[in-house]
């Protein structure tokens, strides 16, 4: 199972099993999600986070 790396909106990075209707595309709903954070515990708007370079 790929995980997908996302950053909460209070900037909490973490990893998640599922990134919910990830193939419906930035362009028809946006690429935020709701998520709970595990670090703040609270269901936070969630973007992926794109890997580094290098």
């Amino acid at each position: 199972m790929e995980r997908t790396i996302v950053r909460c909106a209070e900037g909490h990075v973490f990893s998640t099993a599922s990134f919910p209707m990830q193939n419906l595309g930035a362009g028809r709903i946006g690429p935020g999600r709701l998520l709970r954070c595990p670090r703040c515990a609270r269901l936070r708007h969630s973007v992926p986070v794109a890997p580094e370079k290098g």
